[in-house]
């Protein structure tokens, strides 16, 4: 009786599912058209294809996640892929059906070795790459050696490299990846063509994200593919990871990547919440503000991340007020809640905010009690939101519109009500009297360089008519009071006796413009109002400042 009668035959087994393969290795670019964000490269390596000027060495730079790998091994398919006929050269359009261009793709090409410099820093390792590079390829056109994180190669590995880096054989190419380009040796980055691969831009990536979900069978909210973009801060593989990481949170019900879901996945603010927050801390409503920041701590938002949001907020507000475009992401709600506050909120404002939030966020960063300390730092948003700004009190002082108090020192009542220059009635030509309408004088006549001679070194002694006793604060050219006396009898038609004494002791013009400056910036300083302006910013600092008023 056979085995089937028996029923001990063995039963039909399913057929093995393949092994899922994660998005960032399923979608990794196998054509340079595919490579995204990538441009000025790609023009470059076409063009030197074409023109068969390819260099020997090529150094991949930039972030994780950029395609520095994939690029590399594009670049070793151009190089040995012979089309599907077996005839073609060189092309930056690899044919991807050869039998290199699928070896190469498959990582099991004998003549393109790839290295981890990670795990292999060592000389020794580099020696076994020398000795195997002069003998010629087996199959390909050119070998090829891919070495990533090249930086960690040892100091000595470097150096043996130096020499075949530098005149290899002909039928040898070099390509190597890092991240930290400071790393290589001076000495090897001058024997490479060097690429700096960019960070994408978050556009290209969501536009990127869409089409795989398309490829997924996935759907996905725009909102939630910018948020995945934004958050893979210009890497592809990192925004793929998080798609992943997104669909999977999707679950099995069909419903898709949300944006909400994918907020909560990243532990990210809601938008919406973050600009009832924002606006609370703009009207200065303290307790609404607490109260909003801990309903978004109790849902399980760290309260770094409400103050990462914060200063989003800020910032987009002022690229609004300055016409820049719409930042990505960006709903039709926000962009008009922005478009309100950049209307209302003055560029000094917004500066301030930006200040307090980031002084607010280190120190959160770095506190035993997270939540406690943000609080405190909205609470100081808060109040200092509410103080005048210190560049407009120091403006009110010296128009006079703020009473200066009697008991503030004498040089804080003089600063706001400093006299007006005397006007000079000219009656025909009038010698310059002092070293001020001396420098006016030379001005004048175009005699720029003796002009800031007079400024910056004259130490004046005595000034009578056409007679000059002065002291020089440095050293003067030999031929400067030939030159100066020449010059004055040039526009005055009247000879000048001019003298370097030594021993002056008087201020030059610039230093007594200095000295003028520190004097009034000290009775601004010295003002009650804005030394308590100052106390109230520790951090603030009254620059740009001058009598007539600038900003400050």
């Amino acid at each position: 009786m056979s085995d089937s009668l028996l029923g001990l035959e063995e039963p039909p087994q399913p057929a093995k599912a393949e092994a899922y393969r994660v998005l960032a290795r399923k979608y990794r670019p196998q054509t340079f058209s595919a490579l995204i964000g990538q441009d000025a490269m790609v023009t470059t390596l076409g063009n030197a294809i074409r023109r068969d000027r390819l260099a020997h060495a090529f150094l991949l730079t930039g972030v994780r996640g950029v395609g520095k790998t994939s690029t590399a091994r594009l670049i070793a398919k151009a190089l040995n892929c012979i089309g599907p006929d077996g005839q073609g050269g060189p092309t930056i359009d690899p044919c991807g059906v050869c039998e290199p261009c699928r070896a190469i793709a498959e990582g099991r090409h004998i003549d393109v070795i790839e290295m981890d410099a990670a795990s292999h820093t060592g000389v020794d390792d580099v020696r076994e790459i020398i000795e195997a590079s002069r003998y010629a390829a087996v199959s390909a056109r050119y070998k090829i050696y891919i070495i990533d994180e090249v930086h960690m190669l040892s100091k000595n590995a470097f150096n043996a490299l130096l020499k075949t880096l530098e005149e290899p054989p002909g039928h040898v190419k070099f390509l190597f990846a890092t991240t930290e380009v400071n790393k290589v040796p001076v000495t090897v980055l001058s024997r490479c063509q060097r690429f700096d691969l960019r960070r994408i831009p978050a556009e290209l990536l969501a536009e990127h994200f869409a089409k795989v979900c398309a490829a997924e069978q996935v759907e996905a909210e725009p909102e939630a593919l910018a948020l995945v973009a934004r958050a893979a801060e210009g890497s592809a593989r990192d925004g793929l990871s998080i798609l992943d990481q997104a669909i999977a949170h999707a679950g099995l019900e069909g419903e898709g990547v949300k944006a909400e879901a994918v907020r909560q996945m990243l532990g990210l603010s809601d938008r919406g919440a973050n600009r009832a927050l924002f606006g609370t801390l703009v009207e200065g409503q303290a307790q609404q503000a607490l109260a909003g920041l801990r309903a978004q701590y109790d849902l399980g938002v760290d309260p770094l991340a409400v103050l990462r949001a914060l200063l989003e907020t800020v910032h987009g507000v002022t690229l609004v007020k300055l016409g820049t475009h719409r930042l990505s992401g960006q709903s039709t709600e926000e962009r008009e809640a922005m478009e309100g506050w950049a209307s209302r909120l003055s560029f000094p404002a917004l500066h301030r905010l930006w200040q307090l939030l980031l002084r607010g966020h280190d120190e959160v960063a770095k506190a035993a009690l997270p939540i406690e300390a943000t609080e405190m730092a909205l609470l100081r948003v808060i109040h200092a939101a509410q103080l005048p700004d210190p560049g407009d009190l120091a403006r009110q002082i010296l128009s006079g519109s703020i009473a200066v108090p009697s008991g503030a020192p004498a040089a804080v009542a003089a600063a706001p009500t400093a006299p007006a220059p005397a006007t000079v009635q000219e009656t025909g030509p009038v010698l310059p009297t002092n070293l001020t309408e001396l420098a006016e004088h030379l001005e004048e006549h175009r005699r720029l360089q003796l002009a800031m001679f007079v400024r910056d070194y004259m130490r004046p002694v005595r000034f009578e008519g056409s007679e000059i006793d002065f002291g020089a604060a440095r050293p003067l050219p030999q031929d400067f009071v030939r030159e100066l006396g020449g010059a004055l009898k040039d526009s005055t038609g009247v000879h000048w006796k001019i003298t370097l004494v030594e021993g002056a002791t008087a201020m030059t013009l610039r230093e007594e413009q200095a000295a003028k400056e520190a004097a009034e910036r000290e009775a601004v300083l010295a003002s009650p109002i804005v030394a308590a302006a100052i106390q109230a910013f520790p951090d603030a600092e009254l620059i740009g400042w001058t009598k007539t008023g600038s900003d400050g």
